[in-house]
């Protein structure tokens, strides 16, 4: 793998990463209110059930933390490059079933603000690069 090549896989690993994390600290408040999104658990729950209001009001808290999970999960894995083609594959479909709530329930302009169709592409070309440049033995 090329040397620009190595730079444009570790830069879309640590950009994905970064994404998943500070959405996650968002949700409990570790960002300041000026630039804060939710800067709650509450409000994330409440947002949650918004984009998903096909869901019973009895999943939407599992469901928040089963994306909150699932976040961390995956930002680990890309940012040490565990299994980096898989990883990214699932963080994409996490995003793009984050877009389509998003676009169905709200419209498709805060998905495309918030470049949630990009990061999924993101990760999805991520998914294509067969040589790591960092990899987890």
């Amino acid at each position: 793998m090329k040397f620009a090549e190595r730079i444009i896989e570790a830069f879309l690993r640590l950009a994905l990463a970064a994404g998943f994390l500070s959405a996650v600290a968002d949700r409990f408040g570790c960002w300041s209110a000026a630039v804060s999104v939710w800067g709650n658990w509450s409000a994330f729950v409440d947002y949650t059930g918004m984009i998903n209001p096909w869901l019973p009001a009895s999943l939407i808290g599992p469901v928040g933390w089963a994306a909150t999970v699932a976040e961390v999960v995956l930002a680990v894995l890309l940012i040490i490059g565990y299994r980096t083609e898989m990883v990214a594959k699932a963080s994409g479909i996490l995003l793009l079933l984050f877009a389509l709530a998003m676009t169905f329930s709200t419209g498709v302009k805060g998905a495309f603000d918030y470049s949630v169709f990009s990061a999924a592409a993101g990760a999805f070309a991520l998914s294509l690069l067969k040589e790591r440049a960092w990899r987890f033995r």
